[in-house]
């Protein structure tokens, strides 16, 4: 069937739904993203290289792209095994694991890093056990990447686990047959099919955790050249009635942002052909 030929659909036809889409997506994304340009092309060329090259927003994009990266491996890797558990085995208690999953989606993220900072405080629950053997992990760069994890692990198990649940049981069976073994079987069989979901809830964590902001202000420290994210620094320069400067790091923050994840999304098409 042709777009335009649905009659009796009770969805619009092609050319209405196109236009609220073009109209929604311009009032909702493409209208800030040009007041965002718009306000940094204020700005001289030797300007903006000096606002987004000073050596404290520097130190801001190392901490917070490196963090989303490293929260994004780790939820790669732990996500796909949480998604693997909820699918494959059956054990009490499973459904109150699987709603708790989606608890940093329900949760107020300053009341997530409020909670964090306590866990992971000098005298908290886990804080005066880890820092007496050297492991210091609220205000650091560490604290960061834990804040990180907690909001970005739901994207990775909700991706991924649709695709678990559509895999046939009978190709693991195939596979066995013809003497392959689990790992065999994991990496040639069933990694193919779930790389695309698995790359596509890396991207949304990574993400994520970029534009991340209340979880983790009050287990950062929030000091600068150590452990002072981007968007706390945008925010910081906005109080400083400095918007032009604002500008310029949230446009190199997008920019950055953007490039990563068409660089994560051809290779995620990439492993879809792989895979057929």
């Amino acid at each position: 069937m042709s777009w335009s030929s649905g009659k009796n659909n009770v969805l619009p036809g092609f050319t209405p739904a196109l236009g609220y889409t073009v109209f929604y997506l311009s009032l909702i994304v493409l209208i800030p993203l040009s007041a965002l340009f718009f306000k940094t092309s204020t700005l001289s060329w030797d300007d903006f290289v000096t606002a987004v090259s000073a050596p404290r927003v520097l130190a801001s994009y190392r901490v917070t792209f490196g963090a989303s990266l490293a929260a994004a491996v780790v939820n790669g890797f732990f996500g796909v095994l949480v998604a693997w558990v909820l699918v494959r085995y059956r054990f009490p208690g499973k459904k109150l694991i699987d709603a708790l999953v989606d608890l940093p989606f329900a949760l107020p993220t300053a009341v997530a890093g409020i909670t964090l900072a306590s866990i992971y405080s000098s005298n908290g629950w886990l804080g005066r056990y880890l820092e007496p053997r050297g492991i210091k992990i609220a205000f650091t760069p560490l604290g960061i990447i834990i804040a990180m994890i907690f909001i970005g692990l739901p994207f990775v198990v909700r991706t991924v686990q649709p695709v678990l649940e559509e895999l046939d049981h009978e190709i693991e069976e195939a596979a066995s047959c013809l003497g392959a073994g689990r790992w065999q079987t994991f990496r040639r069989v069933l990694l193919p099919t779930m790389l695309p979901a698995i790359l596509t809830g890396f991207a949304l964590a990574f993400a994520r955790a970029v534009g991340e902001y209340g979880s983790i202000i009050f287990i950062a420290g929030n000091m600068p050249m150590v452990s002072e994210i981007t968007p706390l620094l945008i925010i910081t320069k906005l109080e400083q009635y400095d918007y032009a400067g604002a500008t310029a790091i949230a446009t190199v923050m997008l920019v950055v942002s953007f490039l990563m994840l068409l660089c994560i999304n051809l290779l995620q098409k990439w492993s879809r052909r792989f895979a057929d």
